[in-house]
């Protein structure tokens, strides 16, 4: 078979996979895992004929939010002392108030208005935001990729050894156990109002751990994701993408989520990630480079 042929073939693949793949999440709608993104990446990269060049990107960049994910599902499972407490002492001292019951009181009517669904949607765009990102910097300044996946791991890991270390309930969890004043979990109904009844099932597909909530995993992602559009592609860019993660802050503190004081610590993640990359990727390859070079002095000597 010539090669013509064969990307011919290989980009009706494609094709067919995208529009199978496009069908099947329209009729069963369901959360965008790192897994079906990949694949669903793989079937539309076959039309360009860039399978093998994105398998080489973002495989490495999926297993390591695979991995978090398995390892987050267990870490409430590890340790079962949860903490209610500081994150609304820490919103109350400093804002003295909960926000959540604040912005609750001021724009829930009991009932999904559409801005209840339009705040949700940058929650669920959790992973769907960095891999498009990671595409983005690898197709424009390929240069830079490798550092942005390692700020991306360092943030999830670092994130997930603070889940294992410090559980910690969000509002609407503390305000079911009557730890703070009753707030709504709003997510729940609008994903009744999208015609999903079952919603503890699709929540544990979303957050595996319901206590995860210090630092703001979604606040980190969305922050980092900002400061990268700042660093890469300017202030222009970077002013439009400061959007995203002004949506998450606002949606899940209204939403009963997260505290302010779990986003305040999750932006801060991103930052010291965004810092110490260079750094650490600096220090890796002097280490590495000491071990290969002494390496190469024993197998000098043993020859000699």
């Amino acid at each position: 078979m010539s090669f013509n042929r064969k990307n011919r073939l290989a980009s009706t693949i494609g094709i067919a996979g995208v529009i199978v793949l496009t069908v099947f999440f329209i009729l069963e709608p369901s959360f965008p895992t790192p897994d079906k993104l990949l694949i669903f990446l793989i079937f539309l990269f076959m039309i360009f004929n860039q399978t093998v060049d994105l398998v080489k990107h973002l495989l490495p960049f999926t297993a390591v939010i695979l991995v978090y994910e398995s390892f987050r599902g267990i870490a409430d499972n590890l340790n079962t002392h949860v903490n209610y407490t500081l994150a609304p002492n820490a919103d109350k001292f400093l804002l003295d108030n909960l926000p959540t019951k604040y912005l609750q009181d001021w724009l829930w009517t009991g009932h999904t208005q559409w801005y209840d669904i339009a705040l949700y949607i940058p929650y669920l765009l959790f992973f769907i935001m960095p891999f498009a990102l990671a595409i983005l910097i690898w197709k424009t300044r390929e240069v830079f990729y490798w550092r942005a996946v390692t700020m991306y791991g360092l943030v999830f890991f670092a994130a997930f050894l603070t889940f294992l270390l410090f559980p910690a309930a969000p509002p609407w969890l503390a305000a079911q156990e009557q730890i703070i004043e009753p707030v709504t979990r709003i997510s729940s109904y609008v994903w009744s109002s999208l015609g999903i009844q079952d919603f503890p099932s699709v929540y544990n597909a979303i957050s595996p751990n319901a206590v995860a909530a210090i630092p703001s995993l979604h606040a980190a992602a969305s922050t980092l994701f900002a400061i990268l559009i700042f660093k890469l592609y300017g202030r222009k860019w970077g002013a439009l993408a400061v959007v995203y993660p002004l949506l998450i802050y606002f949606g899940t503190v209204y939403e009963g989520e997260h505290y302010v004081f779990d986003l305040m610590v999750g932006a801060a993640y991103a930052v010291i990630a965004y810092l110490i990359t260079p750094r650490l990727i600096a220090w890796s390859k002097s280490i590495w480079l000491k071990l290969r070079n002494s390496n190469n002095t024993k197998s000098a000597v043993k020859s000699d």
